[in-house]
């Protein structure tokens, strides 16, 4: 192992290379080592079109992150789970400047290990009946994508989804402390990720890897226990000023609460204020039984961790994120991936087999837009790509799916008063159209496997069944033609038994959830 600086890890990366970066959205990105790399490209248009490949979003909507790599030339292909995060990169997909795969999170981080054990990719039926199944859009984010990731398979009467590895040639890794001979420990990192995998598929194909760290220490003084990544797997090691090794990109300073060094009363998390977005996480949180094992999503879904907080039942749950925390209460924002108090943090990709399998009781995710066949939409929006995330291993494995938001966007203002919803201005774009850009979730798929799915909103929750989306409960307030039927493309199946949501949730003070 070699301590170099992060120009010399730039110089490190030929052209033309396929490079894995770690990170999940801002915890436990080489922000020391990325910087370096554009900056590079900057001065010298080298290192150019490479190949990337990354898992979670990375990035913070602007600058960091993999928003280093948005420059035209810097990179011919990309292969990720989730593009939201680095709209530089994001444009250059756009206007069809750089090939994109998006390809789910889970996948791609199994799709590394498969390529570390010399496999020729993973057999799955995560994204069946999505834009990832080659029948849809096989993974393809806009024309110029050449090349196939994915093909369909009947194995024992069966479909499946088969995905073919990559073969990269550097990883960009993080940790914590170095020794002399490139053991890393994570002690201070929110997050494991797919570290070792990156580096056990990169080491086999005889790349490099190189680890960005806060420090070194003599060789012997780390636990093995507490060795995440083994120096026979590591090449180089970078160490970073303070200001490009921060825990995560919510907050320059380190948080022993999200490592689970210590420990933070919860009730020490703000409480939401009563509107929209506490209606909806109030009424999620009615869902859930005592025990559920818990996915919490991005957007309006992160609120349940908070009510249940607020109400004192956290307890009696256990919420895990897809970066690998288990338990505690999940940050939201540009948080997302850390957990505060977790009783444990394993590698991304034991959490998506356990996801995978069918481990997840209740999923609460986003709603960006739905239409008349229960099919999602998360991933594409006017010819924007963001990507699924966890999105596709999540809602489609979990034995229930609720999607939460408002029921319209683009400036939508509510009042809760006297027990009532009021809605003072309407959103400008509907959420609820005949067909939605993309099928970043299919109903189609849920019916055939008979999960259960719901759509919950401020004003109003609908049920997925065979007779298509149904509408079973409204807000009081709300009047039924022309707050939800004449804002919606479609016409919902209305029950017989259309009732209003529950009174508690219109009140402001604690519902009394008990589980």
């Amino acid at each position: 192992m070699q301590i170099i600086t992060g120009k010399q890890a730039a110089d490190l990366i030929k052209n033309g290379s396929m490079v894995a970066v770690g990170g999940f959205v801002g915890f436990s990105v080489p922000e020391e080592i990325l910087t370096a790399m554009e900056e590079k490209y900057l001065a010298s248009g080298t290192p150019n079109n490479l190949h990337v490949v990354w898992c979670a979003g990375i990035g913070d909507r602007a600058d960091r992150g993999m928003n280093h790599f948005g420059h035209a030339g810097m990179v011919a292909k990309i292969y990720a789970g989730h593009l939201g995060l680095a709209p530089k990169l994001g444009r250059l997909v756009a206007e069809e400047k750089v090939e994109c795969f998006i390809i789910p999170q889970g996948v791609v981080v199994h799709i590394l290990r498969a390529a570390a054990g010399g496999k020729p990719g993973i057999l799955t039926h995560v994204g069946l009946k999505t834009y990832a199944d080659p029948r849809v859009e096989g993974c393809r984010a806009n024309k110029i994508t050449r090349g196939d990731v994915v093909e369909l398979m009947n194995v024992g009467g069966k479909e499946w989804l088969f995905y073919k590895s990559f073969s990269p040639d550097a990883a960009i890794v993080r940790g914590t402390t170095s020794d002399t001979k490139g053991n890393i420990s994570m002690e201070k990192e929110a997050v494991f990720l797919e570290q070792i995998t990156m580096a056990s598929a990169v080491k086999n194909n005889g790349g490099i890897v190189i680890a960005q760290v806060e420090r070194v220490t003599e060789h012997g003084t780390l636990k093995p226990q507490h060795v995440k990544l083994p120096g026979i797997l590591v090449d180089y090691v970078v160490v970073a000023s303070p200001e490009n090794h921060c825990q995560s990109f919510m907050c320059p300073e380190y948080n022993p609460a999200f490592s689970g060094e210590t420990r933070v009363p919860v009730d020490s998390l703000l409480a939401m204020p009563l509107n929209e977005r506490k209606v909806c996480a109030r009424r999620a949180a009615l869902e859930l039984t005592a025990g559920a094992l818990v996915n919490l999503g991005i957007g309006v879904s992160e609120g349940v961790a908070n009510i249940v907080a607020e109400e004192g039942v956290a307890d009696r749950i256990t919420l895990t994120i897809e970066s690998g925390t288990i338990s505690g209460i999940p940050a939201g924002g540009l948080g997302i991936g850390g957990s505060t108090n977790p009783d444990s943090i394993i590698d991304q990709g034991y959490q998506f087999d356990f996801y995978d399998g069918g481990g997840v009781d209740i999923a609460y995710l986003g709603l960006a837009e739905a239409d008349r066949h229960g099919n999602l939409n998360v991933s594409k929006f006017g010819g924007r790509v963001v990507g699924p995330g966890g999105f596709i291993n999540i809602s489609q494995n979990a034995k229930a799916v609720i999607y939460c938001g408002t029921f319209t966007a683009g400036g939508l203002r509510t009042r809760v008063a006297d027990g009532r919803l009021h809605i003072e201005v309407e959103g400008k774009s509907r959420k609820f159209i005949n067909q939605v850009e993309q099928i970043t979730f299919s109903g189609e798929y849920a019916a055939s496997v008979g999960q259960k799915v719901m759509f919950i909103t401020e004003r109003a929750v609908f049920v997925l069944r065979k007779e298509g989306m149904v509408l079973t409960e409204i807000a009081p307030g709300v009047d039924l033609e022309k707050d939800i039927l004449a804002r919606m493309d479609f016409r919902p199946v209305i029950a017989e038994d259309l009732r209003e949501m529950d009174a508690r949730i219109f009140r402001d003070q604690a519902m009394g959830l008990k589980l």
